[in-house]
């Protein structure tokens, strides 16, 4: 004969199963939407690979605090509209504890306006921008010095050399505007004439004006806010035109990506700058780390800019490891004010807060060489 118990009973027995129950620890998501096809899939899928590295060696040694990081990903081709759309998505669908490596101004700065980051309490480390409306926004964290630093930088570097007549083909929206709002007071600040300044749609790699522009013009130097697609295409048409001036491109451009399509001989000469270390600096840990790990790993997509998404997830675990578990957790961290040296590469977390201000520069040598 079976007793029936009570129902307080059975509810007390429950709860005693439950808490005798082996603890499971559920995933730590982490989530990237970026553009994995288009004019950009280059760039996102360089920025997946490096975070994809280091996570997937801190789940080889255990995870954090026990916990795996699961990394998912969503493709939003660089349209800001898909990446608001797709960003609500995983939120609802996956509850990341955090986000990684969106790519574009634009981008970023439709999640801005939307306000979704703020009212989820989820936070972005590694946002692909350094523009000053990613900066100041909430929840969004870059790992690397602001576009208005690198001109900065290199504006005052030209000044120094006596080459005044610059020029500046920039993409057409966020990202572009900003770099050149930079140029035009970096110019005033050091001497220098901007003699031309052409824009071309964001998106696209539809040059054709800008070179013209820049044929006509002469210039000494042509400063480039253009996203390595776009950067490639000038390039290569510019040359053909028999344009001569200096051409510098900016960080977000992928080296290794225009080295391999010109070759390095119609390559030699392209100046850039740099805000993150380089894989020959092998005095950092974090490079040795990522050309450690990337040697064994042999994923084709690996490139010049994936040690930002290395870097990005390094910082990202960082945090993790000092936060309480969740969004919220891990927001206030990185609200409250976090610093941390992913090996090398200092980085300063804070609400509105410039994470770095390294910048360097380098060039291309005889046979692609890198020389500073």
């Amino acid at each position: 004969m079976t007793l029936a118990l009570p129902r307080a009973a059975r509810r007390l027995l429950a709860l005693l199963c439950l808490a005798a129950a082996p603890a499971v620890h559920a995933d730590i998501v982490v989530g990237q939407v970026a553009p994995f096809s288009g004019p950009q899939a280059v760039t996102g899928k360089a920025i997946r690979a490096g975070a994809k590295l280091w996570i997937d060696e801190v789940n080889a040694r255990g995870g954090v605090r026990g916990q795996r990081i699961k990394f998912v990903t969503r493709d939003d081709a660089q349209k800001p509209e898909e990446t608001v759309r797709l960003v609500k998505e995983m939120i609802a669908q996956d509850a990341p504890t955090a986000l990684i490596g969106t790519v574009g101004t634009s981008n970023l700065e439709a999640l801005k306006q939307d306000g979704v980051l703020e009212k989820t309490h989820v936070s972005m480390v590694g946002a692909i921008s350094g523009a000053t409306s990613i900066l100041t926004a909430r929840g969004m964290y870059p790992v690397k010095a602001s576009y208005r630093e690198e001109v900065e930088r290199l504006f005052r570097q030209l000044g120094e050399m006596g080459r005044t007549r610059v020029a500046v083909v920039y993409q057409d929206d966020g990202l572009g505007r900003d770099a050149l709002a930079g140029a035009q007071a970096s110019a005033k600040t050091h001497g220098l004439t901007l003699v031309a300044q052409s824009g071309y749609a964001r998106n696209t790699t539809e040059v054709g004006k800008a070179v013209d522009e820049m044929v006509k013009q002469t210039p000494d130097v042509i400063f480039l806010a253009a996203t390595t697609a776009a950067a490639i295409e000038f390039t290569s048409r510019y040359q053909a035109a028999g344009g001569r001036a200096g051409l510098y491109g900016m960080s977000i451009i992928d080296v290794q990506a225009l080295l391999k399509k010109l070759g390095p001989e119609r390559a030699r000469g392209f100046a850039f700058s740099l805000v993150l270390p380089t894989d020959d600096r092998l005095d950092r840990e974090v490079v040795r780390d990522y050309l450690r790990l990337s040697q064994n790993a042999k994923d084709p997509e690996l490139s010049s800019r994936s040690l930002e998404g290395f870097i990005a997830a390094k910082a990202l675990v960082r945090a993790l490891e000092r936060s309480t578990p969740g969004a919220a957790g891990l927001t206030e961290t990185l609200e409250r004010g976090f610093e941390t040296d992913v090996g090398g590469h200092r980085l300063t977390f804070g609400k509105g807060q410039a994470p770095s201000r390294y910048v360097d520069f380098a060039v291309l040598g005889v046979g692609g060489r890198l020389v500073r």
